[in-house]
């Protein structure tokens, strides 16, 4: 369950200021400080009395002149490793001699914070020019002191509390809409009635079809990056087709699955894959102050059975409209809330269900519009890896930067899918997209000119 990151830079930077920046931006968060401790049915969070950055910072190079394949060959192999329970749950090594530059791979556990706090708390580490002046911060945030329950009866017992006062606030919230809306207890028993609705649907909902994504996982990874896109050809094409960009992202996504379908003569499932795709609930114009997760999950049908690429695109685009229409990714935060504080079993249960409905996890999260710099190296191309749990085998990364668009992937060894081969795959369906974009485009403005004519 670790969330992953790989950033390559033009320049090789310093490793000393690198740890100097991490010492004031990284560690600044407290829970980089701390470990897991388990005692008995008691888990809890405690500062490493050995803590040294040493610890989590390791130099490595790749032998001659290594490219792109060696990388993602290391990368695989580096997560494919566990993360050393004994100290904070997080790594970077910094690797050398990475064509002409340098690449660092992250490497820290969800239950520090979820995926988007991650990106931003990484991305906060970067400055718009190559100098800028370090300062010290002391480290902050709150920790649990041994033998107090880190997110059990203790969190509950501070979170019934929290809700009795939510509880007040919501009462007199409630008396002050009855004055100035007359229709406002409708409005809410219809908000009630679409929550349980969607938690009916969620659970209701079939099980993934068998095909050859989700077999038994062998926990050995693959990982892979295609050559990014560009960010203002992805606008283009969902301009012409009066969409957005995140839905020609997952047509793109969508096509690169079907045609692995196709050219392993597998027939893709009639009622297409689901992917589950996780719903930031944390506000983004807001300064990170805490971590933990704050996030749900949305269950995403991609129509990987229609190979018209505008079709499976109008699809898509259904999808994600009833999708934001809804409440799932609140209902599946409040299930694995509610479960978590509970018994083992009970949040195993939860996760089963939800992984038993999904081939895939797929992440778009945008990135910087600008260039940065860490350590005053530039950034080059930044990948980020969410974890799969359950029986999941495959993660699917799309990240904004600089004017371009990342996707990656990374797969159980498990799964018969190349991942080098998926690269391409989504590439080409993007083009596709596109070509059949600018087509239309193109005909949408002769008929405007034509009408302009007979005007």
């Amino acid at each position: 369950m670790m969330i992953s990151a790989v950033l390559i830079f033009e320049d090789a930077l310093s490793i000393n200021r690198l740890k100097r920046v991490l010492d004031e931006r990284f560690l600044k968060f407290r829970r980089f400080r701390q470990r897991v401790i388990h005692q008995g049915d008691r888990t809890y969070w405690q500062d490493d009395p050995l803590f040294h950055i040493d610890n989590h910072v390791h130099r490595i190079a790749l032998a001659g002149d290594a490219g792109k394949q060696e990388l993602q060959a290391l990368v695989s192999d580096l997560n494919s490793t566990s993360l050393d329970f004994r100290r904070p749950l997080w790594k970077i090594h910094y690797i050398d001699q990475y064509q002409g530059g340098c690449a660092l791979l992250v490497r820290i556990h969800h239950c520090i914070a979820d995926g988007i706090s991650l990106v931003r708390v990484l991305l906060s580490l970067t400055d718009r020019q190559p100098e800028s002046p370090l300062r010290q911060i002391r480290p902050t945030g709150t920790a649990s002191q041994p033998g107090r329950r880190a997110g059990k009866l203790g969190h509950a017992a501070r979170s019934l509390f929290r809700t009795g006062q939510a509880a007040k606030d919501q009462a007199s919230l409630f008396m002050k809409s009855l004055r100035t809306e007359p229709d406002y207890p409708m409005k809410l028993a219809s908000t009630a009635g679409n929550i349980s609705l969607d938690l009916l649907k969620l659970g209701l909902a079939p099980a993934e079809p068998k095909t050859c994504l989700n077999p038994a996982l062998s926990g050995r990874k693959q990982v892979a990056w295609a050559e990014p896109l560009s960010l203002a050809e992805v606008k283009v094409c969902a301009r012409a087709l009066r969409g957005t960009a995140n839905d020609v992202l997952l047509c793109a996504a969508a096509g690169a699955l079907q045609r692995h379908f196709v050219n392993t003569g597998e027939t893709p499932p009639e009622c297409g894959i689901r992917v589950a795709v996780p719903f930031n609930l944390r506000p983004l114009h807001q300064p990170i102050e805490t971590l933990g997760n704050h996030f749900g999950l949305v269950l995403v049908t991609l129509p990987v059975e229609v190979s018209n690429p505008v079709m499976r695109f109008r699809q898509i685009q259904h999808n994600m409209n009833r999708l934001k229409r809804s409440y799932q990714a609140q209902v599946t935060y409040s299930l694995l809330d509610l479960f978590g504080r509970g018994p083992d079993i009970l949040e195993r249960r939860a996760l089963k269900l939800l992984s038993d409905k999904a081939s895939a996890v797929l992440t778009n999260v945008p990135g910087p519009k600008e260039p940065v710099y860490l350590a005053g190296a530039k950034l080059k191309q930044p990948m980020f890896w969410v974890p799969q749990s359950g029986h999941i085998g495959i993660g699917m990364s799309i990240f904004s930067y600089a004017g371009t668009v990342q996707f990656g992937i990374t797969i159980d060894r498990n799964i018969p899918v190349d991942p080098e081969s998926a690269m391409e795959y989504f590439r080409d369906s993007f083009i596709e997209l596109y070509n059949w974009a600018l087509e239309k485009q193109s005909q949408d403005d002769e008929q405007s000119v034509k009408a302009l004519e007979v005007g």
